[in-house]
Order: C-alpha cells, then structure tokens, then sequence
C-alpha cells in the first residue's frame, strides 16, 4: 500500500507530537510495501507471518525513502529509522491525531457483504452536497484504513470509511481510530469464519461500530435480524421492508424487469433488476436523507451510478451478457448473485460459472453444497465449477441438466464455449484468490 500525502508539513508536525521524534526530511508519502516505495517516503516497516518488511530497509533507502519507522534497529542502514513498538499501531495513533483536526461526519461502513458497493454508491449520491472524502481501494483495514484518514483535508466535508475484519476486535480497533460519528452495517453473515470461528462473533465484531457511536447515528438495516439484535448505545434510524422503519421500502419490478422502489413514500427508479443493489440503495437512502439531500439529486445519484469494478458488472459479448460479480464470494452474495442472474429478462441459457469460496473454515463444505441447492431451485440452464471446495456443489446439482465440475479454468471455458448461443446469460462468481475475472477476460476476447 501507498499514499501521497497532501499535506506534507501538517503531517510531520502531527507525526513530532505523536511519536516525539523529529524528521529529518520532508515526508511526500506513505508506503508499507518496499516494492511500491518512491522518492521522500515514509516506509512503514511492518512484521508479517511470511514476510518481515525489515529485511527491506537498504532497498527502500536506495529508491529514495527518507524514514522508515521500525519494532527494531538494523545496523549499516544509511538513512533515518525511528523505532516503536508496533509501527501499524504508531501510525494508526498519528492517523488519529490527524482525523481529530476535522469536525465532519465520518461515516464508518462494515458488513459480511456489500460494504465496498455501499461505500461506492453513498459517495457518488453525496458528491451532490459534499466534498467527499472516501476510502480508495481495499484500504479498510488497520493498515489500510490509518492511510485512508491521512489523506483527508481542509476540503473536505464528509468521510466515508469502509471497515473490514478478519477477526474479533477488528472494528474496535478502526473505530478507536478513525471516531466515526454514523455508522452502517450492510448485514452479518458467515464470511470469515477461519478468523471469527463462529457467526456470533462476527456479530458482534461488527457491532463494535455501534458500540462506538454513543454519542453518533447508526443506521440499522431491520431485515437482518442479527444487524436488529445488536445493542446501541446511540441514536437509531432504521431502514428495511417493514413499516415500522424510519425509512420503509417496497420493492416492485417494472414490466421491463427493473427493480422500482418506494421509500418513505418517495419513488426510486433503481434502473437495475439487481435486487442486491436495490437493498444497496436502501440503506444509502437513509444515510443521505438523514444528511441533508433532497429527493431528486437521490434519484439522479441512483440513476447515474455505476457499479465497481468485479461487483455485478455487466459485460456484453455480441448478444451474450456476461455478469462479473468475481471481486468476492461468499454464502449470501453468491445466493443473492444467482437471484440477479435469474431476474434478467429474454430469451437464451443462463449459465452459472462458479470458483472457491475461502474462509469459511468448517463450514466450508455445508456452504458449497448450500450453493449447488440453490442452484436445483433456480432453473438454470447449465452450472460449471472450478476449484477444490466446489467439488462439493457439483455434486449435489440434479436439476441442472447441464452441469459439471472441473481441475481448471481452460477446460472450463472449453466446455463452456461449446454450449454458448445468442442471448445467453452467464454470472461468474467465486472469491478473490479463485482469479475468476480471468474467465471473464477470455469470454470477451473470444
């Protein structure tokens, strides 16, 4: 990881007040990976499980970094180090002496899924009244989220923060950082489970964001009971598709297949049948409402949005649709996939490309099949696996007439270009590690 810092002065006098240690020169940037290094750097040396970024210092010294803060001296090092105890802990403490200088609403997001899609599309509505300051990336993290914070400026008036954890206290520990005063937890479910063990303790991982704005708003999505069990200690707004919300939704379907919503009596023309993002849109709604927007520049945010990158993007190949939603998988965002492939309207196949889900720890197995049941409810013309976990779904698929499991990618895509026809809708999901946008790639070079 790596940042610019936009304002070089303010940050070396925080970075003096926190650590107590002067910089010898002008720090430009950030770096915590000695590859990504560029000349008047801080580089922040961080101890790994494979790989100990000490062992880096002459090569970052030599592309031209000025510091590199350090858990231990290394001698014949010709440049300046300045030892701590814990360098993600230091600079996370100098992240948050630089976050207190603003007095904006912080909004923090977590989630089992859909925080990176909620984050994206609450910019892009918010871009109307704000100056939107919003984490970049995959920097969400106690790595990545300290990063985020030092690039925030005078300029801005709002912050949106995506929070990811891996394992209990996680968010606590973001939450300690960066003092958010809203916050949203898009839902909980099994993701992870290799670092939490159980669904509990993602819950109440998650809930630390709560936990944390005794004094702010959280925003409570009431159609996930876990999300509705959590304690707050703050104010409350709730969103969902019961009436007693603060913002109740309906959701219909246009003759075409668009999804429409109603929130609070207000219309919304999501524009997509993707039913995921129009909970997305929800939830958003909510947090811009209760921020000052007006119903219109709502609408004009949702209509003009666009999707990241790897999350639902829809592809055309001459007639055929490809769905690449390969940033990620999981239970439920591979089961809400399937919905949205199902939801496009027309004629052809649709056609269910499927990699590995990782993290899911003993459960893993129970949730690969789970997938191949919902695959015999959703009527889909064909179902192809790659991957070891997904040996599982196979194998429990008998209402697919077409379906088989495959050892790799290029006899996957061999089978699955033999039963292509015009009109065709295929969705290739899997998680990161399974690389499945390769698939995705060599469908539109084909």
């Amino acid at each position: 990881m790596r940042i610019n810092l936009p304002q070089p002065n303010a940050f070396v006098k925080i970075f003096k007040e926190i650590v107590g240690c002067s910089l010898d020169l002008t720090i430009t940037g950030i770096a915590t990976d000695s590859r990504e290094v560029c000349s008047g750097d801080l580089y922040i040396a961080i101890s790994g499980e494979r790989v100990d970024g000490h062992t880096f210092l002459t090569d970052v010294f030599e592309k031209g970094a000025t510091c590199a803060l350090v858990n231990s001296k290394v001698k014949n090092i010709d440049g300046q180090l300045i030892k701590v105890n814990d360098p993600i802990v230091t600079i996370g403490q100098v992240a948050n002496a630089w976050r207190n200088q603003f007095d904006i609403p912080v909004i923090g997001i977590t989630g089992s899924n859909g925080k990176t899609s909620s984050k994206e599309l609450l910019n892009h509505i918010l871009g109307a009244q704000y100056q939107v300051h919003v984490t970049a990336g995959n920097f969400n993290t106690s790595i990545g989220l300290p990063l985020t914070l030092l690039r925030l400026t005078g300029e801005d008036t709002i912050s949106i923060l995506e929070m990811g954890a891996n394992q209990p206290g996680d968010i606590a520990e973001l939450c300690e950082i960066a003092q958010p005063t809203h916050g949203l937890i898009t839902n909980i479910a099994p993701a992870h489970l290799e670092g939490f063990g159980t669904i509990e303790a993602v819950a109440k991982t998650k809930g630390e964001l709560f936990n944390s704005l005794e004094g702010g708003i959280s925003f409570i999505n009431a159609a996930d009971n876990r999300v509705n069990d959590l304690s707050v200690p703050g104010e409350s707004i709730s969103f969902g598709l019961t009436p007693e919300c603060d913002f109740p939704a309906d959701i219909h379907h246009e003759k075409d297949g668009p999804i429409t919503l109603t929130v609070d009596t207000e219309e919304i023309p999501t524009h997509s049948v993707n039913f995921t993002f129009a909970k997305n849109v929800i939830a958003c709604t909510a947090i811009a409402r209760t921020l000052g927007l007006n119903w219109d520049e709502i609408r004009e945010g949702v209509a003009s949005f666009q999707p990241p990158k790897g999350r639902c993007e829809v592809k055309n190949k001459g007639s055929i649709t490809i769905i690449d939603d390969t940033y990620n998988a999981n239970l439920e965002s591979t089961i809400a996939a399937i919905d949205y492939l199902k939801a496009f309207s027309g004629n052809g196949q649709r056609i269910f490309v499927f990699g590995d889900m990782f993290e899911l720890g003993a459960l893993s197995q129970d949730q690969h099949r789970r997938v191949g049941e919902k695959c015999n409810e959703a009527e889909l013309s064909a179902v192809f696996t790659v991957g070891d976990e997904t040996v599982a779904t196979d194998a429990v698929i008998t209402q697919t007439k077409v379906h088989a499991h495959f050892d790799n990618k290029v006899d996957l895509l061999t089978s699955l270009k033999s039963i292509l026809n015009n009109d065709d809708k295929i969705l290739v999901k899997g998680s990161r590690g399974m690389e499945m946008e390769t698939i995705v790639e060599a469908m539109l070079e084909a």
